[in-house]
């Protein structure tokens, strides 16, 4: 036999040409490693080998190579994989392409730490050194993300697999940086922008995480050049104020329409700055004077645009005072702020210190605190394109986001969004397509060097030693995966648009609103019809996972200790669209019951279906009330999972399929079923098991996204036609399988089970004592459902003696129950206490006089009978009939007792 970890599909059939031989329990790690090899090396995954069928394409979003996948991947990639198992199984050309991002400063910094701990830099190394150290560090995690993608069952196309530095990738980037250049859409300009001193590199806005802060607000006096006085002004950051080329003033404010152009003395420094006017200030705000430090502040910088004003940075790009600081140059920022605070308060110009919690910028990666920075960067004009994805979400031809109030989230970042800084003080990255003539300074945008000396007739040409933001180019990943800008690429043309995108609310400025308005422009079209937002997964308590905290999980240890079916189970079921998920261990186990419960359900029925063909199996003809209604219920909830699948309410598919299998399939049919299965009647015990082996296939198909390991094992074990199970055809609604009258009746032989082994429970009479059972019912309808179904009351209430009818004669002493359509009476003699039945009755009376007074209070409502749609009214005084008419019996119980 062949090595059970890398089958191929003869020796998977033959392993299981036994099918009735499952083993006693469910082996997780064996069945993963045997499928999950059977899936890829028979090429089941791989997109276009259903040329004529309709596509259904996702890009994966793609994890950064910075180390492991954490279990918010799990959550993310769980669900895309639903989605695409379950529309391959629909017949769709699926492709679910995989790749991984450089990640930019985030990778970078680890390469860094790895180097500072054997002493070393990468100013050590130089450029294509440490370059080497960083594509040797990729190498290393791509190959750990691929082993935990295997891990959890992930049905990607390998044969399509994407980098974000791969030639294909860089070459669109490029292209797109070329053509906005030249569209005058990307610039070079010195602006404020985000600077991270301990990675030493500009920050995009949207990689600063706003911290809360408690810190100090001081007010200082600065003094007017002719000495008439002072301005109050007030800053967090007083180490700033040796940048300072003005105070700013409202034009209107009148305590300051005098002053407005005379001169003022910085302290410290002793430099002369102005009083300018300008509409920025807030009057009501404080003094209403602002300090204007132009280089170390955006609003700053724009107020000394306006009116021409000089200038100042006083700290390099490690965040040290430099030689514009004065006294201070050479000390850390921090220390500054200590040392100059001491300074201002001996001058006599420190009015005050007061407490203030306020917001201070930190940077995503470095943690450090950002530093608002004059420097020279790249930029990205955003209006423009901003407006064109504003005017496709309004004009109806937008992206559809689940849930929907996300749509506002987007537009109102969108509306409001800022020129991106793209470029990037690092080495590891796209490196910015522009070269500077050595001699003359001229700058030459191009695809390539070689372009660039044919356009400008330059040869001196050095490189921009810069790189682009990591999200510059995972915002081309829709369309640059498929082969753009190569517009006549196959996949392109098959796969693009895509028809979801997967991904957490917590990057959707980072991430997918770049998407949005990059493919607008450069394909014109949408990149993705839906947007699905998951939350975050929590721990059990709520709070975020993070590595200070320790309360991170990995989902190698979930699968590791349960199973990745049981994982993904979880994960995907947890919560809505939208919301956060509580991680709990406990309930990762009672997924693996769940597993459990599937393995040992199955397992008994092929145990009973020795014989069974695919061929031979028929679900038609006459069937027992048993078989009818799991047919029906199955198609039913195939209808629901399919409807709920595509509405990406997984919540409540989980909820569905749990139900149809624990209850309906496992607790009730198969218990039915082992009447016919044990008994004599031939027919009766082939159409069982023909209809079990039917209903098992379909109920393992519709776990399959989910649960893709056991599923197919189990699958592998049952009569059908085919290879796998991933290509296995959706269980389709079946109009000809609705069966409500099969509904109705075994809703009364549950009801009448349920109730007598209730009874017996409250009189702890053991279900292996035999009863005698009396039914009353109260129509012809429901004593036909009783008689013809007697078999299963008397195998499932375990009675002695079991009678039925519209009036049958009735002992004096009994207990009793009522259900829906008849009574059921069980004689007393020898069974319990009289006066204990007659409080259980009573009890019963007050919980139904409750029920009654409810629907009563709800149909005298005028506002609910008003507004309610005639189908729940109806519903409502069908209850209320039920309930009373349930009541005239048990009180009619009690009188007898007491007779």
């Amino acid at each position: 036999m062949a090595d059970q970890n890398h089958l191929t599909a003869a020796d998977a059939a033959a392993t299981n040409e036994s099918k009735n031989e499952m083993p006693t329990t469910y082996d997780p790690k064996a069945a993963e490693q045997k499928w999950y090899s059977y899936w890829t090396e028979g090429g089941y995954f791989r997109a276009g080998q259903r040329p004529d069928a309709k596509a259904y394409s996702i890009v994966i979003p793609p994890p950064n190579v910075t180390g492991m996948l954490h279990i918010g991947h799990a959550l993310d990639f769980t669900l895309q994989d639903i989605l695409i198992r379950t529309k391959r199984m629909q017949g769709f050309d699926t492709l679910w392409l995989p790749g991984t991002d450089h990640a930019g400063i985030a990778t970078q910094t680890k390469v860094e730490q790895k180097l500072r701990e054997q002493g070393i830099s990468r100013h050590d190394l130089g450029r294509e050194k440490f370059l080497e150290q960083v594509w040797d560090w990729k190498d290393k995690y791509a190959n750990t993300i691929h082993e935990q993608w295997a891990k959890m069952g992930l049905s990607l196309d390998y044969s399509r697999e994407r980098f974000t530095l791969d030639e294909g990738l860089s070459k669109g980037v490029r292209e797109v940086f070329v053509k906005l250049y030249n569209k005058g859409l990307i610039y070079r300009g010195k602006r404020i922008i985000n600077w991270d001193p301990a990675a030493r590199t500009a920050l995009s806005d949207i990689e600063v995480e706003y911290k809360e802060v408690n810190g100090h607000l001081y007010h200082l006096r600065y003094p007017l050049k002719d000495g008439s006085g002072h301005i109050t002004v007030a800053t967090t950051r007083p180490e700033t104020m040796l940048g300072d080329t003005a105070v700013a003033v409202h034009p209107e404010d009148d305590r300051y329409k005098d002053l407005i152009g005379k001169t003022l003395i910085l302290p410290i420094i002793g430099r002369e700055i102005p009083i300018i006017a300008d509409e920025y200030v807030d009057k009501e705000f404080g003094s209403g004077a602002v300090k204007i430090t132009p280089a170390h502040d955006p609003n700053d910088f724009e107020v000394g645009q306006r009116h021409n004003l000089p200038q100042i940075n006083v700290m390099d790009e490690s965040g040290t005072m430099n030689e514009e600081a004065g006294p201070y140059k050479g000390q850390d920022r921090s220390e500054c702020r200590k040392a100059i605070t001491a300074d201002l308060k001996e001058q006599g110009v420190l009015i005050s210190i007061e407490d203030h919690v306020h917001q201070v910028g930190h940077s995503e990666r470095s943690g450090a605190v950002v530093e608002p920075y004059l420097s020279t960067q790249w930029f990205v004009k955003m209006q423009p394109l901003a407006e064109a994805a504003i005017n496709a979400q309004k004009d109806g031809n937008g992206v559809n986001f689940v849930p929907e109030r996300f749509e506002r989230t987007y537009l109102n970042w969108i509306e409001n969004v800022r020129d991106w800084c793209i470029s990037r003080q690092l080495w590891w990255g796209h490196r910015i397509p522009a070269w500077y003539s050595e001699s003359t300074g001229e700058l030459v945008v191009a695809n390539d060097e070689e372009e660039a000396r044919r356009i400008s007739g330059l040869t001196d040409l050095k490189q921009d030693e810069d790189v682009l933001d990591t999200w510059f180019s995972s915002n081309l990943w829709p369309f640059a995966t498929l082969g753009w800008p190569n517009e006549d690429s196959a996949d392109f043309k098959r796969y693009y648009p895509n028809d979801v995108l997967v991904t957490g609310y917590d990057i959707i400025y980072f991430w997918v609103a770049r998407m949005i308005f990059s493919a607008l422009e450069f394909t014109g079209e949408k990149p993705f019809s839906d947007v699905l937002m998951h939350g975050l997964v929590r721990d059990a308590e709520g709070q975020k996972m993070s590595k200070s905290l320790g309360n991170g999980v990995d989902p190698l240890e979930v699968i590791e200790k349960y199973g990745a079916d049981a994982m993904r189970y979880m994960i995907s079921t947890g919560s809505t669209a939208g919301q956060d998920l509580r991680f709990r261990w406990e309930k990762v186990e009672q997924a693996r019951n769940f597993a459990n419960k599937i393995w040992n359900a199955s397992r008994f029925a092929l145990m009973n279906l020795e014989g069974v063909s695919f061929e031979n199996i028929d679900i038609t003809g006459e069937l027992t009330t048993a078989d009818r209604w799991i047919l029906h219920r199955l198609n039913e909830t195939s209808r629901e999972i399919t409807r709920l699948i595509d509405s990406y309410e997984f919540g409540e598919t989980g909820r569905q399929l749990y139900n149809f299998i624990w209850d309906d399939l496992c607790d009730w049919y198969i218990e039915f079923a082992k009447l016919s299965l044990y008994g004599t009647d031939a027919a009766a015990k082939a159409k069982t098991q023909s209809v079990l082996a039917y209903v098992l296939d379909r109920t393992m198909r519709l776990i399959h996204p989910f649960m893709p390991f056991i599923s197919e094992e189990i699958w592998q074990h049952l009569p059908h036609e085919g290879e796998t199970i991933t290509l296995a055809a959706w269980p389709e609604y079946d109009a000809a399988l609705e069966n409500p009258q099969a509904v109705a009746e075994m809703n009364l032989l549950m009801d009448v089970i349920r109730a007598v082994r209730n009874i017996r429970a409250e009189v702890n009479v053991p279900m292996s004592k035999k009863v005698d059972l009396i039914i009353k019912a109260s129509n012809e309808e429901t004593l036909s459902i009783i008689t013809r179904n007697d078999n299963y009351i008397g195998r499932f209430c375990n009675t002695s003696s079991f009678e039925a009818g519209l009036n049958p004669e009735t002992p004096d002493k009994v207990m009793s129950a009522v259900v829906t359509g008849a009574e059921l009476l069980l004689p007393l003699s020898g069974l319990i206490d009289i006066e204990q039945e007659i409080a259980r009755l009573e009890k019963e009376v007050q919980t139904l006089n409750s029920e009654v007074e409810r629907v009563e209070k709800k149909l005298s409502n005028q506002g609910f009978v008003a507004k309610a749609p005639a189908k729940v009214i109806e519903e409502e005084q069908a209850k209320q009939a039920d309930y009373s008419a349930k009541r005239e019996k048990v009180l009619a119980r009690i009188a007898e007792l007491r007779g």
